[in-house]
């Protein structure tokens, strides 16, 4: 596919025929549009198919589609190419065409089926209602899911539905995969938002979203000797059935919860709370053994606090039942876990004159260690509540670099960190690269220069160690920069210097000092997890049996147990003890 956000050449489809060494590459389209989808003849190894995909990614907006987003087949084994759906095809082409999964029916190869997000408008839509947020169409606007199958290998092809098919939602970009058993050419799985399914050939399909499922589903293998057993891929985990998806059991291990942010609080045992993609927010105990009688039982360890995709937590420390937790794009809800109703919060323009706020993704929250009354939250502008939540005041300007039209929020702040030291001294970070410091309180702002611009501000950080310390994290992916960029400032970020020169190329989702020494610093990358003891001059991995390799999202120290708690992006919540790595600091110092 190439390059996520930025335009690149290498994509289309790559050939080694030396078992990898080296590869050449066979099909290129241009520097916008890669090959997504592959299937392989299994009775002559020399057919293949390959979909090609348009589609221009920038963290503010999303081309979902194009004219190149077509199929090819190749009768060489992949040494040359030629385009299939071309005019009189029968398949849709044009600018609005997106994301095609293939899957070719391996007991007769003639027959191929593909499935097709087409963001084409149909022909009067003048009568449907644009939608309030995003500016794109409505779901209804759209062609959306559609699946076409081919007789002759590819020459022609036919629309099989017959009705519309309601699992794209305009945003088929996310799953785009179908699937025909391996034995049956009438039996086909397509998936989105709910798995389909059919058994007349594509003209219907029923859901086979039931218990233990979760919606968004993502990969499916069916059984080649028994098609009624699948076992499947969604977001919430792995479900398998061996009934054609009547039925459906979850397979929980291992843990692949994705966690965006987490917190604790300070109880006995204390609680580890976390907001997931897609998944809600959770809380439980620290020292929760993970066991398969709770399916059994129905009693599960961790209690759900709200839907959506779970974003930050903030815990009041003198009352652990009040929980300030929310989803995306800055939804949050002030809750008491004791079942009292849930508090909406949200700042809202003033006056008719007042811009609305533009939240981000994961919208930053805060609550101030110096007063727990106080709550603040990001937009593109930071607002300040002194009565939990109830009423909130703007406390700043626009402190990103303005707006961009796209179909994502953008020129919104990603981090906010008060300085434990000095109420008022409070740091700000956006996605296009802001930092900002105010000393009172917001009643003045100074944008801090001095580091690599334009960049996601992953993290903003005011030392607990001395008040005129902050860290900054940035992560360049979706600008396609993967260097770790760490960085530290003594003078309240007048001047900066750079850490971790010795970090591998990982993307830095996380800074946290220790809680006991100063020259100890933790952080988690899209590759895992470091630790320096030496103030950041040079890391070390700080894995243990952590899985390799997994993004680390968030960290956490609970500071009476001096425990860390990490937040993986696919491996879920991993709790470590700090007393060894503090006595390789009190060994050097001696």
């Amino acid at each position: 596919m190439g390059h996520l956000y930025s335009t690149n050449k290498e994509r289309g489809v790559f050939k080694t025929a030396d078992g990898g060494k080296t590869w050449k590459q066979t099909l290129f389209v241009d520097e916008t549009t890669g090959a997504v989808e592959m299937d392989i003849n299994p009775k002559n190894p020399n057919e293949l198919y390959a979909s090609t995909w348009h589609r221009i990614r920038k963290a503010w907006n999303f081309t979902e589609g194009g004219k190149s987003s077509v199929i090819y087949k190749s009768n060489d084994g992949g040494n040359s190419w030629k385009l299939l759906t071309n005019e009189g095809s029968g398949f849709p082409q044009g600018d609005g065409i997106g994301r095609i999964g293939l899957a070719i029916y391996p007991q007769n190869p003639t027959v191929v089926y593909a499935v097709v997000d087409n963001y084409t408008l149909k022909p009067d839509t003048s009568k449907t209602p644009k939608p309030n947020t995003g500016g794109g169409p409505a779901a209804n606007q759209i062609y959306g899911c559609e699946v076409y199958k081919s007789l002759d290998g590819g020459k022609h092809w036919n629309k099989t539905n017959e009705k519309n098919i309601e699992i794209y939602n305009t945003f088929g970009y996310y799953f785009g995969k179908i699937f025909v058993s391996p034995t049956n050419p009438d039996k086909v799985v397509i998936l989105g938002t709910s798995a389909n399914l059919s058994t007349d050939g594509g003209k219907s399909f029923t859901s086979m979203d039931k218990g233990n499922t979760h919606a968004d589903w993502h990969a499916l293998w069916i059984n080649p000797k028994r098609d009624d057993h699948m076992i499947a891929g969604n977001d919430g985990g792995c479900n398998i059935s061996y009934d054609a998806g009547k039925n459906w059991f979850k397979a929980n291990s291992p843990a692949v919860g994705q966690f965006y942010a987490i917190n604790v609080d300070n109880e006995k045992p204390y609680n580890v709370y976390g907001g997931l993609q897609d998944n809600g927010s959770w809380y439980g105990k620290s020292t929760n053994k993970e066991s398969i009688d709770w399916t059994d039982e129905g009693q599960y360890g961790f209690k759900r606090m709200g839907g959506g995709d779970g974003m930050q937590v903030q815990i009041d420390p003198r009352d652990h039942n009040t929980v300030y937790t929310g989803s995306q794009f800055g939804a949050y809800t002030r809750i008491n876990k004791q079942n009292q109703g849930p508090k909406f919060l949200r700042p809202v323009p003033q006056d008719s004159k007042e811009e609305r706020p533009r939240f981000n993704w994961q919208t930053p929250i805060l609550l101030s260690k110096h007063n727990p009354d106080i709550l603040y939250m990001a937009g593109n502008s930071l607002f300040r509540s002194m009565n939990k939540g109830d009423d909130f005041e703007r406390i700043s300007g626009d402190l990103s670099n303005g707006k961009k039209a796209g179909d994502v929020p953008f020129g919104t702040m990603t981090s906010i960190s008060e300085s434990p030291l000095k109420f008022g001294l409070i740091y700000t970070g956006t996605d296009d690269g802001v930092v900002s410091l105010t000393k009172d309180g917001g009643n003045s702002w100074t944008k801090l220069s001095g580091l690599p611009k334009g960049l996601y501000i992953s993290r903003v950080l005011a030392s607990t160690h001395l008040q005129s310390r902050v860290y900054v994290t940035m992560n360049g992916y979706r600008d396609d920069h993967f260097a770790a960029y760490v960085y530290c400032s003594d003078d309240y970020g007048k001047t900066w210097k750079k850490l971790g020169n010795d970090l591998p190329m990982e993307p830095v989702n996380v800074i946290r000092e220790d809680l006991k020494s100063s020259t100890i610093l933790y952080l988690g990358t899209d590759g895992g997890a470091y630790a320096s003891t030496d103030g950041g001059i040079s890391f070390m991995q700080f894995t243990n049996n952590l899985p390799i390799a997994v993004p680390v999202h968030d960290m956490v120290i609970q500071e009476r147990e001096n425990e860390i708690v990490l937040g993986t992006h696919g491996r879920s919540l991993y709790i470590g003890k700090l007393d060894l790595i503090q006595k390789m600091v009190t060994k050097e110092a001696k």
